[in-house]
């Protein structure tokens, strides 16, 4: 991390040129039994390659508005990155009819037809496999990303003071810069630290939520343990969870 990176997409480039090996996403699905690892190098990876969709195949530009109807899965936070990476409006649980663009999980297609622009379907289904019959009116991710380069250069570079993220609990749009901010005071009141690694089981539709399960150990050149459908796995589980992931933190709704 380094004083002057002042958007997500910042952070992560520091982080990949200074550890990309090491993990910064692990993400469990207690519901599936999903267990998956991102390495920085991976997840910037997919972060690229969602950029270069975003971009390019979608033709989105600074300052458009997409609506993200995603819970908190890996791939999620792929798409946080890649709207960093673009100079994108997230909008998280955002309204779709007032997006120029939209992000879909399977339980909220019917909601997001209410896009009139570009609408993009995830399965969410372990191994980030693509849907059986793709869902009309969308576009797979599943089938369009991994065709993606592995590079991304944005059209233009990304203005840090630009409106860059929206999700309840925040006042209106935050910038980038605010976001990366407020991510950093979060690490600071979490007691994260380089190496640390978060356990969330929290929602991504809070910014508490956003922040546990991302953007706060991202910004404390940590990582999180991901934890979606986690009131499914016994206490004893969890305890176990925790020590052979070495979590140094936990974000609960119980833990808070």
């Amino acid at each position: 991390m380094n004083a002057t990176d002042r958007t997500f997409a910042d952070l992560l480039r520091s982080a990949l040129a200074a550890e990309p090996a090491r993990p910064l996403v692990t993400f469990y699905d207690d519901a599936s039994g999903e267990r998956v690892e991102l390495s920085v190098a991976t997840f910037a990876n997919w972060v690229a390659k969602t950029a270069n969709l975003l971009q390019g195949d979608l033709g989105a530009e600074p300052g458009d508005r997409l609506a993200l109807l995603l819970p908190a899965h890996w791939q999620s936070a792929v798409w946080l990155l890649a709207c960093s990476s673009t100079g994108v409006i997230a909008d998280v649980g955002g309204d779709p009819a007032a997006a120029d663009l939209v992000v879909s999980g399977p339980d909220t297609l019917e909601a997001a037809l209410g896009c009139s622009g570009e609408r993009v379907a995830l399965s969410l289904r372990p191994l980030g496999v693509r849907f059986a019959q793709p869902p009309a009116g969308f576009i797979d991710y599943a089938v369009e990303a991994p065709a993606q380069g592995d590079r991304f250069a944005p059209y233009a570079p990304v203005d840090p003071g630009a409106p860059a993220l929206r999700v309840a609990g925040t006042d209106g749009d935050l910038t980038a810069a605010q976001a990366v901010e407020r991510a950093r005071a979060d690490a600071s009141a979490r007691g994260l630290e380089r190496g640390s690694r978060l356990l969330s089981g929290l929602s991504y539709d809070t910014w508490e939520g956003l922040s546990a399960g991302l953007l706060a150990p991202l910004a404390a050149d940590g990582s999180v343990v991901l934890c979606r459908n986690l009131d499914r796995l016994a206490p004893e589980g969890l305890d176990k969870r925790r020590e052979s992931e070495r979590v140094s933190a936990v974000a609960t709704a119980a833990a808070g």
